[in-house]
Order: structure tokens, then C-alpha cells, then sequence
């Protein structure tokens, strides 16, 4: 595989950073001897993204220029979810990114109920790091608690929860399997990723 271009369009700040972290442990896993550019994450508003037609078309049409050629790039997407249903929502909004380009390998993921809600369910592996306790528990159900950033926060000892700084930290340490064992959302991220990459293994 030679010259893969993994482009990205995201909600948040903290995923600007944490993203591109997260995906390069995952080809290391899946590609290790890759060839591969993660370019900056484009950021939008979910809001903007649903409802507005011109800002979701400029997006799209931004992260196919990043792209360059499609057969050797990607697009992923991924917002949060938060009251809405993933398996009812995510058709609908990847259908509507893929009018716009539908030549490019495209995927989309609504992080059940936001991004930090991975960490939760991999709460265990991540036991006496960043500030959090060595006994640590994993929720029951992670993907149901709404404020998972709150829920680390009130775990932690310093009580603080920086989204540009732990985000990014935290997608470097978390453990992958236990992540897809306790959160549909994260799993199907994975999935998606790894069906996306494998023409290029």
C-alpha cells in the first residue's frame, strides 16, 4: 500500500487532535508497513452539517481535495450522536455526504452518546492514568451515560477535563478490544475503518 490519504471530518476541537491519533493506532495495528497521510481534520458543526445543504456540500467537496484521487483515499466522518439514534441517523447523513461525492470510499460513525463515552468503555484499560483511579469501574451501559466528559471528570482526582488536552491523550491509551466489547458505536467505527483500508493492504 502506497500513498493512502485518510481524510477526516469531525465536530469538535477535541477531536482535531484526538482523531488522527486514534486512527494511526488503528492502521498500525491493520497496516503496520503502510505508507499513509492523515491530513488535518475538517471541522464543522453537526448542526451546519444536517441542515445545511451548502455547508455539507463545501465540506464534502473540501475533504475530496484533500483526498486527491479517490482510489487511494478515504473519507470519515464522525459526530456525536447525542440524543439521536445512530442506527436510525446514519444512513441518512451518509447518504446525503455521499450525493455530493459519491466516487470516494466514505464512511460515517455517530459516537454513541459522544466520543469521550469510547473512554468509558474502555474504562479498566485506562485504570490509574491521567489522574484516574486505580480501581477504577467501567459503567454498566457507557454508551448510556449522557455526559461521559462529566463522568470523567468527576472520576478524576483533579477533577478537570480539558477536550483538547485528555482527548487526545486518552485516544493514545485506551485499549482497543475492550472499547469494541462495551461500545457498539466504537466497534462499528472500527468496522468501517477496516473495511475501508482493506483494498489497500
Amino acid at each position: 500500500m502506497a500513498g493512502l490519504v485518510i481524510v477526516t471530518i469531525v465536530e469538535g476541537h477535541g477531536e482535531v487532535k484526538a482523531l488522527p491519533i486514534l486512527l494511526r493506532r488503528l492502521v498500525a495495528e491493520l497496516a503496520p508497513q503502510a505508507i499513509y497521510e492523515i491530513p488535518p481534520p475538517i471541522r464543522i458543526a453537526r448542526s451546519s452539517f444536517l441542515n445545511r445543504e451548502n455547508e455539507r456540500e463545501r465540506t464534502i467537496k473540501l475533504a475530496s481535495l484533500k483526498g486527491g484521487n479517490p482510489k487511494s483515499s478515504m473519507i470519515l466522518l464522525l459526530f456525536d450522536a447525542d440524543d439521536d439514534c445512530p442506527a436510525e441517523k446514519v444512513p441518512e447523513l451518509l447518504q446525503m455526504s455521499r450525493d455530493v461525492r459519491d466516487d470516494f470510499p466514505m464512511a460515517l460513525t455517530l459516537a454513541k452518546s459522544e466520543y469521550e463515552a469510547w473512554f468509558l468503555a474502555a474504562a479498566e484499560s485506562l485504570r490509574g492514568k491521567r489522574s484516574l483511579p486505580p480501581d477504577l469501574e467501567r459503567p454498566a451501559d457507557p454508551e448510556s451515560v449522557r455526559d461521559a466528559k462529566g463522568w470523567i471528570k468527576r472520576n478524576r482526582s483533579d477533577q478537570i477535563y480539558s477536550e483538547t488536552l485528555d482527548q487526545a491523550a486518552y485516544s493514545a491509551l485506551f485499549d482497543f478490544t475492550e472499547a469494541r466489547t462495551h461500545s457498539p458505536s466504537f466497534d462499528k467505527f472500527c468496522r468501517d475503518f477496516e473495511r475501508l483500508i482493506a483494498p489497500f493492504i
